[in-house]
């Protein structure tokens, strides 16, 4: 009897083994909290070093830092193929394109990279640098920090065409809804996220339809508060290019939760915007955290930021580590 007891116990010892042995394959194989603690243990040091002087002295680029991240992530995956330069004028890459082009902060990331490729040559991708560059450009302007995972590696492709996946200011909540929930993203992601929007600047051209032409009758979308409509059409006139507004006025600078006092009072400047009030969930999202002082918005960012990085990566031997951010190897 003592003897079938031990072999039963080996017996299921080993099972536990064959099981656990894949897991702990596939594990090592995903990102991680401190994915360079041996290869480069100054990394994230170095990026936070490098990316603090220029958000120091311009503090304006952070918002499209921020944005130049989500961009990455939802074309193909958070591989960086952002980055890349256009090689092939017959086929442009994804920074080429009209939502793309009025992104700024390119020379951060250059930066960053070169300043660890010089301390660790070849082990950082430009993925995870534009990751842990975000997060801290965010976190310098006084908003959450949230601990990045690590261990992405760079694509090779960069395409224009796939930019076309890409949300869009004019979307609405339904439209929304399906590109987020594409790219494993719920609902509340979708709120939080379009939080972002608390700092940078849009050109009139991003909005001036809306405010002048809504439905083809030279109108404004009635779902906008009428006295922002007056003060939007005072900056922008109907084939602006050039001007530039703040997302959320007074604090267009300053990470906080004041986007959602907007969106609330019906002054979204997009209609992405706006959309958030016409579901019942990110209604009470937006309701929640204009009106409340104990606001959940720095602890939902930053889970929603992590989640985001998650996206479409590529690990293990797949991609590259490119030696410039800009160029395959």
């Amino acid at each position: 009897m003592a003897a079938q007891n031990k072999l039963f116990h080996i017996i299921i010892f080993a099972l536990v083994l064959l099981v656990a042995f894949p897991v702990e394959q596939a594990n090592a194989q995903g990102l991680r909290v401190g994915f360079y603690k041996k290869t480069c243990p100054v990394a994230e040091k170095i990026i936070r070093t490098t990316t603090a002087r220029y958000i120091s002295r311009v503090p304006s680029l952070a918002a499209p830092i921020l944005r130049m991240f989500f961009h990455d992530c939802f074309i193909r995956g958070c591989d960086a193929s952002l980055l890349l330069n256009t090689t092939n004028s017959r086929r442009p890459a994804e920074k080429d394109t009209p939502p793309n082009q009025q992104l700024r902060g390119w020379q951060v990331i250059d930066a960053a990279k070169a300043a660890v490729e010089k301390r660790c040559p070849g082990v950082v991708s430009c993925a995870d640098i534009l990751a842990l560059v975000t997060r801290d450009a965010v976190s310098l302007i006084k908003g959450p920090f949230w601990q990045v995972q690590t261990g992405r590696r760079d694509g090779r492709v960069s395409n224009a065409n796939d930019v076309r996946g890409l949300p869009a200011p004019t979307d609405n909540i339904t439209s929304l809804k399906r590109q987020f929930a594409a790219k494993g993203l719920s609902v509340k992601d979708l709120v939080v996220l379009s939080g972002g929007h608390t700092i940078g600047n849009s050109h009139c051209s991003s909005f001036t339809t809306r405010i002048y032409n809504f439905t083809g009758k030279g109108d404004a979308d009635p779902s906008m508060d009428k006295n922002y409509v007056r003060q939007l059409k005072a900056k922008c006139k109907p084939r602006d290019t050039t001007t530039i507004v703040q997302m959320d006025p007074g604090s267009s600078k300053e990470f906080d939760a004041g986007y959602y006092n907007m969106v609330l009072k019906r002054r979204g400047l997009f209609e992405s915007d706006s959309a958030l009030l016409r579901d019942s969930s990110t209604q009470a999202y937006v309701q929640q955290q204009a009106r409340t002082r104990s606001s959940t918005f720095f602890k939902d960012f930053s889970t929603s930021m992590i989640k985001l990085g998650n996206v479409g990566v590529l690990t293990g031997r797949a991609g590259d580590i490119r030696k410039k951010c800009a160029f395959v190897n």
